[in-house]
């Protein structure tokens, strides 16, 4: 019996390509100057506007999604015979699995015959995608559920997510370094790098002074870890500087060419909290990469 891919839209995957495959969304929302907005389109949200009023200091807030809103995602199809996968953005990041586990709970009683998997990715953006892949692969090849979830599972540990802020001041904004020193760091022009932990969690790995030297710091990270035999698919995500993200894709073309190489623009909720000028990298390592 075949399942329904579900996904959320922290993702960051083009409009055209869940369409294509018949995916399902679920949709974060952002409070924006006052006013609520949802991202349903990736290809008319107008990031420049977005990403250069965050830079000049306008308001951005989130919320993860309820469980009341995956219950009336799921329901429909759970009625119509349909079992559910869910592939989750991480929950070291947000609440919001934790939220589908309680939907989950509750439709269990509403369709006791019916399957829900929920899929820890322990990434966001396009670290999520390698998992959608995946699914869609095993969903038309015929794959059962429980099938596909041991492909996500044995998947898990080898995606690496690597991030170049734009500054320090989304780190003093988290917690992870006071004020003071990301004030300075930023009039230093030093750039903090992240990375996907084997917990779900971006917890920062290190420094670089300037532009070229964290862009440096991805591109040698990359060379090191990608998985040169099975190096299919890698993806870009980047908020406001799409030239940093053209410069790091050729550099990765030049270190280790993947078949297909992608970049996307950082959708509004994940990018506000990664900020102006920042670039991520996502590809596929050994077997422990999450660990390196």
């Amino acid at each position: 019996m075949s399942f329904r891919i579900f996904t959320d839209s922290s993702s960051n995957l083009p409009t055209p390509f869940i369409v294509k495959n018949n995916i399902d969304l679920v949709y974060f929302s952002y409070i924006f100057n006052g006013t609520e907005y949802v991202c349903k389109d990736t290809e008319t949200f107008d990031g420049d506007t977005y990403y250069r009023a965050i830079k000049s200091g306008a308001k951005v807030s989130t919320s993860q999604v309820t469980p009341a809103q995956y219950i009336k995602a799921f329901e429909p199809f759970l009625a119509k015979g349909e079992d559910i996968l869910f592939i989750s953005m991480s929950s070291g990041i947000s609440g919001s699995f934790g939220s589908a586990q309680m939907a989950r709970e509750e439709l269990k009683e509403q369709f006791p015959e019916r399957k829900v998997v929920l899929f820890d990715t322990l990434a966001a953006s396009l670290g999520q995608a390698f998992f959608i892949h995946k699914a869609i692969e095993c969903r038309d090849s015929g794959s059962s559920l429980d099938e596909t979830e041991a492909a996500l599972l044995a998947l898990r540990p080898r995606v690496y997510q690597h991030v170049m802020l734009g500054d320090l001041m989304y780190l003093s904004k988290t917690g992870r370094v006071s004020a003071p020193t990301a004030l300075l760091g930023t009039i230093l022009g030093i750039r903090p790098i992240l990375k996907g932990s084997p917990e779900g969690k971006l917890v920062m790995v290190g420094r670089a002074k300037g532009r070229k030297a964290a862009i440096k710091a991805l591109v040698d990270k990359y060379a090191e870890v990608v998985d040169r035999n099975n190096n299919k698919y890698v993806g870009i995500a980047y908020t406001s500087s799409e030239e940093d993200a053209n410069l790091i894709a050729e550099k990765l073309k030049e270190a280790a060419a993947p078949e297909t190489l992608e970049i996307v623009r950082y959708e509004p909720v994940t990018g506000s909290h990664v900020g102006p000028d920042t670039v991520a990298v996502f590809y596929l390592g050994g077997d422990d990469a999450r660990t390196h």
